[in-house]
């Protein structure tokens, strides 16, 4: 069983983190601010790679499949840098979904434990598209694939 430890750098890390969320929702808030959103990127690019270790960041960013969400996340803080926050922002987003795709089915498992928020993700009309689907990577959106990807786990169950 993996434990999840706790110690001071990942905690360091988290904050990081999330202060880099905020200052990057505070940049768009405030008109697309340019210093605040390379700081929110500054910060959460840090935070990340404190939270996960610095060896873990970059296999994670130079991954063959996650060359488009980095090559795409990096354009666009460059973009923000050189003063197009718009476009800037706009290409990290699309380079931020890319990289953390496969996070969602653990997002949608995490939201629906929430105490309040939890309830409203559990319904039928929330829960029918394939971000808080229940059922991994198979596309709740696509029944084909997921009648084919169903079968196949089935059979390799019972080998």
């Amino acid at each position: 069983m993996v434990s999840f430890e706790m110690n001071d750098r990942k905690k360091i890390g988290l904050g990081l983190t999330a202060f880099g969320v905020f200052f990057s929702f505070l940049g768009i808030v405030f008109l697309f601010d340019k210093g605040l959103i390379a700081m929110g990127n500054i910060l959460f690019i840090s935070g990340v790679a404190l939270t996960i270790g610095l060896k873990s960041t970059l296999q994670f960013f130079m991954k063959r499949q996650n060359y488009k969400g980095t090559i795409s996340f990096g354009v666009g803080f460059f973009f923000v840098i050189i003063g197009w926050p718009i476009l800037g922002m706009m290409l990290e987003a699309y380079g931020f979904v890319v990289l953390f795709s496969g996070f969602w089915p653990t997002l949608a498992v995490f939201l629906q434990k929430i105490p309040i928020l939890g309830w409203v993700f559990q319904q039928p009309f929330v829960r029918s598209g394939s971000l808080i689907g229940t059922e991994g990577s198979v596309s709740l959106y696509k029944p084909e694939i997921k009648g084919i990807a169903m079968k196949q786990l089935h059979r390799q169950a019972h080998l």
